[in-house]
């Protein structure tokens, strides 16, 4: 999610061999990028053209997944009530069982606290903090 040129998709698809990624942005320019940065893996990759502030998102990932990634984006939706129907749309995307990390600047939108909260809420059974140094985070998220 937010996805950008694909940093972290390399990544995942360097570690696992036999995943597939969904790469989600909303800037055709940097969906180009990953396209570009990834096509050595292009059988094992798909790109999708959305914004995460538009509730509709969900219907063009077409999960489930048994992973979501975000690395510093999600908060740049600001809203906190945008950043919380994200993280619903996060939660209805994922498999029993999946798990969504979440790298980003939590304590520049209400503070880790307030968003493990949020995914509480979103039906994550639980949210737990593997890092944190101020302003950034990264939070698991599991199902």
């Amino acid at each position: 999610m937010g996805g950008g040129a694909g940093v972290i998709a390399e990544a995942i698809l360097d570690a696992f061999p036999n995943a597939t990624v969904t790469v989600q942005d909303f800037s055709p320019h940097m969906l180009a990028a990953a396209r570009e940065r990834l096509s050595r893996h292009s059988t094992r990759l798909r790109t999708v053209l959305s914004d995460l502030a538009d509730p509709a998102w969900t219907k063009t990932a077409a999960g489930p997944f048994d992973l979501a990634v975000s690395g510093i984006a999600i908060h740049n939706l600001h809203g906190m009530g945008v950043i919380a129907a994200c993280y619903d749309g996060v939660r209805s995307l994922l498999k029993s069982g999946g798990a969504f990390i979440d790298y980003d600047h939590f304590d520049r939108v209400g503070g880790v606290p307030l968003h493990q909260h949020m995914l509480k809420v979103a039906g994550f059974a639980s949210a737990d903090v593997l890092w944190h140094e101020h302003p950034t985070a990264v939070i698991k998220a599991s199902v």
